[in-house]
């Protein structure tokens, strides 16, 4: 029989049978996104022991602290006091040789005692389907849930916090959403931590998250940013964009040269993309740019409409040239003069 690990299980899938007590013996969980590992964890232990019976029933080991012979020898005992016994390993990558010594847990794997829940959490890789361990859970049916939580990429992120969002029962704006992912990254840990702090902020009647709420509350100025600058630059707004500029100089700590410069170097470098992309509806730029959401590309049809193909290299070139004078390769002015005239260059190409 197939064991119950496939791409199709989904965190949600696990959580559902969770909810509705429907245990598997064993749970192998594992991946380079802990977040999902977390929240399974968290609803076990949460579901199988009752809280009163959880000093008895309910035991936790980690990886790095733990003698897996012990950890099994605490699996294989019956409950004291309820009907089911939990036991967790948690950190288990942590484990001195971490991926052979787990599979001295293959034996409890092939048999796992039928009134306990055992639980092992692997974090930051996955174990090889080859090894005895998971060898052990494809042969074990019904009795054994393997969960692969793989690294969710930037532009799939859009999906996970809206999703977050509608759980918590707001809205969020897509420019909100951009936001939230340009500066937090990839961390859904971080991410989420930081919609519950909007929605705190927002007070007890908040029901959509802007993009104001957000660069209010993470310490980014509403008008005066990075992503300000890009879509200045797109429209070629030269007045608002020798403000924005302006702004950085009179804050440098938060505006470091070094990332404008990056994010001016990877606007210009997906211009120059979209201008050879065959395929220019939504779908194709956003497949082609790997876009984080919709939102983005607005100011990447702006920057097609407003810049050609060798004016989008020129711009790199300028920016190219400025990271060399802005360390003093062949100048001595000031990083933020230098600004200036770069942006002077990228407006003005033929």
């Amino acid at each position: 029989m197939p064991p119950k690990a496939t791409k199709e299980l989904t965190y949600r899938d696990v959580l559902d049978k969770i909810k509705k007590k429907d245990f598997s013996r064993v749970y192998i969980l594992m991946g380079e996104e802990p977040y999902y590992i977390d929240l399974i964890v968290d609803a076990l232990e949460n579901s199988v022991v009752k809280e009163e019976n959880r000093a008895f029933d309910q035991l936790v080991f980690y990886g790095a602290d733990s003698d897996l012979e012990e950890v099994m020898s605490s699996a294989r005992q019956y409950p004291v006091m309820g009907d089911l016994q939990l036991v967790i390993l948690k950190e288990a990558q942590t484990c001195q040789g971490s991926k052979t010594q787990l599979d001295k847990l293959a034996p409890y794997i092939t048999h796992p005692n039928t009134h306990g829940v055992f639980v092992m959490a692997y974090k930051g890789d996955s174990l090889s389907a080859t090894s005895a361990l998971m060898k052990a859970a494809a042969k074990g049916g019904d009795s054994v849930t393997v969960f692969k939580s793989p690294k969710i990429r930037d532009y799939q992120l859009s999906g996970p916090i809206k999703d977050y969002c509608r759980n918590k029962k707001v809205a969020i704006e897509e420019g909100a959403v951009q936001i939230l992912i340009e500066y937090i990254g990839n961390s859904l840990q971080k991410l989420f931590g930081e919609i519950d702090k909007l929605i705190v902020a927002g007070g007890s009647g908040v029901q959509r998250i802007t993009a104001s709420m957000v660069e209010d509350n993470i310490g980014i100025s509403k008008e005066f940013n990075n992503f300000e600058l890009t879509k200045a630059v797109s429209m070629k707004d030269y007045p608002k964009t020798l403000r924005i500029l302006d702004y950085f100089r009179k804050n440098p700590k938060n505006n470091p040269s070094v990332m404008t410069t990056a994010v001016l170097q990877k606007f210009f470098s997906q211009i120059v993309v979209g201008h050879f992309t065959a395929d220019k509806t939504d779908r194709g730029l956003m497949e082609a740019l790997q876009l984080k959401s919709p939102y983005a590309l607005k100011e990447i049809r702006e920057g097609l409409r407003m810049y050609t193909p060798r004016q989008s290299l020129a711009a790199i070139s300028a920016l190219r040239d400025f990271d060399c004078k802005s360390k003093g390769i062949g100048s001595l002015q000031n990083e933020y003069d230098l600004q200036r005239e770069l942006i002077f260059k990228i407006f003005t190409v033929s």
